[in-house]
């Protein structure tokens, strides 16, 4: 019998995070209102507490555009020739 799978961490830098996948990479994450709405400060949006939002991230972790479904993010880093991935 084998043991419990280990989850592995590591740590990696924003300056290393920047150029991963020849800086060509983005991620896909799901936010919630609040985050977005700090996310577009100064701006004052009110945002409904009950709607799903999708933040496309550089690789370094900079917010690029916020979307109202996935799909509407994964055209949104296709646009920005990004490789698309998700995070959980």
């Amino acid at each position: 019998m084998t043991g419990p799978e280990t989850e592995k961490k590591f740590e990696i830098a924003t300056d290393e995070l920047a150029v991963l996948g020849n800086g060509a990479l983005g991620y896909i994450r799901e936010i919630e209102p609040g985050h977005a709405a700090k996310l577009l400060e100064p701006q004052k949006i009110d945002m409904p507490g009950n709607i799903r939002l999708y933040c496309l991230y550089g690789a370094d972790g900079t917010p690029m555009s916020i979307s109202a479904s996935f799909e509407a993010a994964f055209a949104a880093a296709r646009e920005h020739e990004l490789t698309p991935v998700t995070v959980h």
